[in-house]
Formats: C-alpha cells, structure tokens, sequence
C-alpha cells in the first residue's frame, strides 16, 4: 500500500491546480499530466515489488504478453479524471493484483479524503485498516443507490423501481470502495468499464460480504484479450439479489 499512497501524494501535489488535459482519441474522455505521472511512477514501484507479474494500465499501450503471465498488475492511476480536473474529491487511484484471472489484492485510494481501502482475498476488506462489511439491507425501497437518477427513473423497467436515494461520482472504483464500506447500498452501471475500472473494486467488495457482477448476474473474469465488461451491478447479497431481477427483461440497447 505504500506505493499506492505515496502516488496519492503526486495526485495531490497536481490536485487543485491548472493541468495540462488532453483529449482521448474516439471521445474516451479526458487525461492530464498527473495520470501520466502516476501510471509511471505506479508501473516502475509495482512492478519492482513483483517482476514476474504482467501490466495492464489504462494509460499504458496494452502488451499482450500479459496474456501470458500468471498474475498481472492492473492499474486506473486516476479514476475518476473529470471529477479531478474540477477539484472534486471523488476520484480514486485502483490497483489490483489478479492472479489467473481473479484479483487476489485490490486498493482503490482517494486522496483527497484520506480513504484507504483494501483488500487480499480470504482476508476481508478494510478502510484505514478498519474492517469493512456491506450494509445489512433486506428492502431496496430507501436504499441509497450510486446510479443515474434517469436509469432507475427509466420506463424500460417492467415495473417502477420504489422510492430509492440516487446519487453519482466520476469514479467507478471509489463507488464500488463505498458499496464494501456500507456508505451506501448498491452501484448500477449500464455503460461498458474496462478490467482497470473495477477489478480492483470487486474483491474490495466481496471481501467485505457484497456481490459484484454484470447485470446478468455473470461475474467477471480479468486479463483476458478484450477487457471491456458491458456492466457493472455491486451491492449486499439480498439487494444484488432484487436488483438482478429487475434486470429480467430490461432493454440495454435504449442507452
């Protein structure tokens, strides 16, 4: 964890301040300076702790031999790269190790808040080294879900969702950190995310008693040649549950 900390404090150095953005080929997004920088400075850290493991960053160009590697490093160094150029606290640094296609070591940072969550498989999760469980909810009706307002407010559903609290952040990684740390009940995303979007959010929130999966139920397996998933569906096993059903049915296309 010290690597991933000691990047929070680049990340912040930059935060705050006028950085230098471009623009992603295709209309994926913005980057700055400061994903650069730390997807080198996480790459060469990483990468001395283990030497046989492979790399997969989304600032990085993709190497293939990764496919032929038994645990890969897979790295968002800034997640959530909207919310950090307006000076919004709600990005996140995600890192995981994944070993044949499981993350067996996930840490999403915000630091901007101080926000350390981790965790190693069969070992549960932490925040600040503090152990995380998800939130004991049995009814979705006033669940708070991390979801656009307009998704759960969507007339292809079979039936109306019940009155639930909608809130959203940039950061995929830093919603799934919060669904681990019971800060809220659920995340919903229709739109595709990448293995560096999420892997590092899954274990934190099956560790911590959660359930991660497409919003097919299937769950996901990582570094495989296409690392796009088509999306994403983290909550409390009875909530994943509900929230799955309605699902059944429900048109993707109408994005």
């Amino acid at each position: 964890m010290g690597a991933v900390r000691d990047a929070g404090a680049i990340a912040m150095h930059y935060y705050g301040k006028e950085v230098k953005v471009w623009n992603k080929p295709n209309d994926a997004g913005p980057v700055t300076e400061a994903d650069y920088a730390l997807d080198q400075y996480l790459k060469d850290k990483l990468s001395a702790i283990d030497r046989q493991a492979g790399w997969l960053s989304e600032e990085s160009e993709d190497n293939p031999r990764r496919l032929s590697r038994d645990r890969v490093w897979i790295v968002d160094p800034l997640d959530g790269t909207r919310a950090f150029i307006r000076s919004r606290p709600a990005f996140s640094i995600s890192v995981a190790l994944v070993a044949k296609g499981e993350p067996i070591v996930g840490i999403v940072f915000n630091p901007a808040k101080n926000e350390m969550y981790d965790a190693i498989a069969g070992q549960g999760a932490r925040l600040n080294g503090k152990r995380l469980m998800t939130r004991d909810r049995a009814k979705l009706e006033g669940a708070t879900v991390l979801a656009y307002r307009d998704l759960i407010a969507s007339s292809r559903w079979k039936e109306p969702w019940p009155p639930v609290e909608t809130r959203m952040f940039n950061s995929i990684a830093y919603r799934l950190a919060l669904v681990a740390a019971g800060t809220v009940d659920a995340c919903i995303s229709i739109n595709p995310k990448s293995d560096w979007d999420i892997a590092a959010g899954d274990l934190i929130v099956r560790e911590a008693g959660g359930v991660v999966s497409d919003c097919t139920g299937s769950e996901f397996t990582y570094n495989r040649e296409s690392v796009l998933h088509p999306h994403v569906l983290a909550a409390s096993r009875a909530l994943h549950e509900q929230i799955l059903q309605r699902f059944d049915g429900f048109s993707f296309r109408d994005k």
